[in-house]
C-alpha cells in the first residue's frame, strides 16, 4: 500500500460547478433516435412515441442539457424534412452514417422530449453543405414568436409560442476530412463569423459555439482553434472540444489516465483563446464547451458490418466495463478542475451509441457501468470546485510517460457545509491511502461509496442489468485533521462529508 495526501480548504476555490457541465448528445446515428429516445409502440412509450423509461433514466443520470441533432449527421441536414406533418416529411440520405433517415423525430419532437425530460436545449445548425441563410431560417422557426413566414410555419404545425433555444452550436466539426463541406480554419472562421453576426440580428439573447478542432491528435490542433477565432472572436461565447479515449496497445496506466490527456487539451484551448484575446486587446473571454466527450472502443467500431442504407442501424454500441467506469468518473474530475472555463460540456451520446443508456425493442432500458459516475457526480458535484494539488507517487505510461498514481478533486456546497471528495486510484496492483487534511470545522464521513477495485471487466446487460453498481465502503477514517480512506487498484471513489454536529452544553 502507498499514500497520497490532499488538502481540502474552502478558502481556495477554482470556479461555481457549472450545471450545464452534466450535458449530454443526441445525434441522429445509429439507435439514438429511432430505437432509443423515440420507439412508437414500445411498451414503454407514451401517446407520441417517447420512451419513458429513458426519459425515467436521464432525469436519474442528472442530465442537465442536450445538444441535438448531430454530430456529423447535421453537416448534411435538412432541418425542414423534419418538420410539419409525418405522412409529408421525406425519408432522406443521411450520408454522415449512410444510412436512410425517416424524418420522422426532427425539432419539434425533440422540444417536446426536451419539456419531458427537463433539460435544456443546445441546437447546431448546418454549415457543411448550408449556411448563414439557412442558419437564420432555422432561428426564425424556433424562436421568433410570430408574424414572418418561418414563424408561422411553425405555429401552423401545432407549436404556437416559440422554442427559445439559448445556445447554439455553428456547425460540427468542420476541420475533419470526414466531414460534409470541411473547410479550413479560416474559411470557417469567417462563415462561423457572418453567421453569427446574422442570427444575432434576429435574437441578440443567444450562445453561440464555434468549432474547434475535433481532436487533440488533429495536426491543425491549436493552429485552427487561432484561425477561427481571429475570424470569429468577437462574437461568439464558446469554443468546442472533441475527445474519445480508449486504450492504446497494451498501455493500460495511460488510458487509466486518461484525464491527463483532457487537462492537457483544455490548457492548450485556453491558452490559444487567451492569445487570441491579448493580441486582440479584447475584454471578452471565450469559454469552452467540451460539447463531445466519452470512451469510445475506436479501433473495433462495432457496427460496421451493418448493411448500408439501412434505418436506424446498430453503430458503436459499445459495452462498458467496470474500468470504463472508472476512467469515465475521472474524466468528470477534470472537467469539473477546469469549470472556471470549461461551463458547457456533452456526453456523447444518450442512448444506444456509445451510450451511459442502452435499449432493446423487446425489454427496458438499463444503465451501463459508466451511468454510475456521471450520475453520482452529477449529483452530489454541488457549489463550488475546490482547488485540490494531491500529492502522490507516480506510474509509468509508454505513451504518457510519468502519471500521478491518485487523482483527487472536491466540491463544497457552501449553503450546507457539505463537501464532496472524488479520487481515481489508476494503480493496478496497490492499493492507496488517502490522507486528506481539512481545513475548518470538523467532518464527518456521510456517504463513502466506489466502483472498481475487483471485477474490472464486468459489464451489465440486458439479462444482467444491475450486476455493476457503487458498493458501500467503511475503508475511511476521521482524523483529528481531516480523514483517510483506502482507494482499492483500479478504483473511483466519492467521499462526501458534512460537518460534525455538536452537542449542546
Amino acid at each position: 500500500m502507498f499514500t497520497c495526501t490532499a488538502t481540502i480548504d474552502p478558502a481556495f476555490t477554482i470556479a461555481p460547478v457549472p450545471p450545464r457541465l452534466f450535458g449530454s448528445f443526441v445525434e441522429h446515428m445509429g439507435r439514438c433516435v429511432y430505437g432509443g429516445v423515440y420507439e412508437p409502440g414500445h411498451p414503454e412509450a407514451d401517446v407520441d412515441g417517447l420512451r419513458l423509461d429513458v426519459i425515467k433514466l436521464t432525469r436519474e443520470l442528472g442530465i442537465s442539457t442536450v445538444r441535438y441533432p448531430g454530430g456529423n449527421f447535421v453537416s448534411g441536414h435538412r432541418w425542414e424534412d423534419g418538420v410539419g406533418p409525418r405522412a409529408d416529411r421525406p425519408a432522406t440520405l443521411d450520408l454522415a452514417w449512410r444510412s436512410v433517415e425517416p424524418n420522422t423525430f426532427g425539432l419539434n419532437e425533440f422540444m417536446a422530449w426536451a419539456r419531458q425530460t427537463d433539460i435544456e436545449p443546445i441546437m447546431a445548425v448546418n454549415l457543411g453543405t448550408r449556411g448563414v441563410q439557412d442558419a437564420c431560417n432555422l432561428l426564425e422557426y424556433a424562436n421568433f414568436p410570430g408574424g414572418t413566414h418561418y414563424s408561422d410555419l411553425r405555429i401552423s404545425h401545432g407549436v404556437r409560442e416559440p422554442h427559445r433555444i439559448k445556445t447554439w452550436c455553428l456547425g460540427n466539426e468542420m476541420d475533419g476530412p470526414w466531414q460534409i463541406g470541411q473547410k479550413t480554419g479560416t474559411e470557417y472562421g469567417r462563415l462561423a463569423a457572418e453567421t453569427a453576426k446574422a442570427m444575432r440580428r434576429i435574437d441578440p439573447t443567444i450562445e453561440l459555439v464555434a468549432c474547434g478542432s475535433s481532436n487533440v491528435r488533429m495536426p491543425t490542433f491549436g493552429t485552427w482553434e487561432a484561425q477561427v477565432l481571429d475570424e470569429a472572436y468577437d462574437v461568439v461565447d464558446y469554443i468546442s472540444l472533441h475527445a474519445y479515449f480508449e486504450q492504446h496497445g497494451d498501455d493500460r496506466v495511460g488510458f487509466l489516465a486518461s484525464a491527463q490527456v483532457m487537462d492537457s487539451f483544455i490548457e492548450g484551448v485556453v491558452a490559444t483563446c487567451d492569445h487570441i484575446a491579448a493580441k486582440r486587446r479584447s475584454p471578452r473571454k471565450v469559454n469552452l464547451a467540451f460539447d463531445e466527450w466519452n470512451l469510445w472502443y475506436e479501433n473495433r467500431f462495432t457496427g460496421q458490418d451493418e448493411p448500408e442504407w439501412a434505418r436506424a442501424p446498430r453503430l458503436i454500441e459499445d459495452e462498458y466495463t467496470v474500468e470504463d467506469a472508472v476512467v469515465l468518473g475521472n474524466l468528470l474530475m477534470s472537467l469539473l478542475r477546469h469549470s472556471d472555463r470549461v461551463t458547457i460540456a456533452c456526453l456523447a451520446q444518450l442512448v444506444n451509441v456509445i451510450a451511459p443508456i442502452r435499449t432493446e425493442p423487446d425489454t427496458g432500458a438499463w444503465r451501463q457501468t459508466i451511468f454510475h459516475p456521471f450520475a453520482l457526480t452529477a449529483r452530489h458535484a454541488v457549489g463550488e470546485v475546490l482547488r485540490v494539488e494531491p500529492v502522490s507517487p507516480m506510474l509509468h505510461s509508454t505513451t504518457l510517460g510519468d502519471v500521478a498514481a491518485v487523482d483527487v478533486t472536491a466540491t463544497r456546497n457552501p449553503e450546507t457545509g457539505e463537501t464532496t471528495i472524488f479520487a481515481v486510484n489508476r494503480d493496478e496492483r496497490q492499493p492507496a491511502t488517502l490522507r486528506l487534511r481539512m481545513a475548518g470545522e470538523e467532518h464527518e464521513v456521510v456517504e463513502h461509496v466506489l466502483l472498481g477495485g475487483q471485477d474490472l471487466l464486468a459489464t451489465n446487460s440486458r439479462t444482467a442489468p444491475r450486476r455493476v453498481e457503487p458498493r458501500s465502503s467503511t475503508r475511511h477514517q476521521v482524523e483529528p485533521t481531516g480523514l483517510s480512506a483506502q482507494l482499492p487498484p483500479v478504483s473511483w471513489s466519492m467521499i462526501r462529508t458534512a460537518p460534525r454536529a455538536v452537542a449542546a452544553p
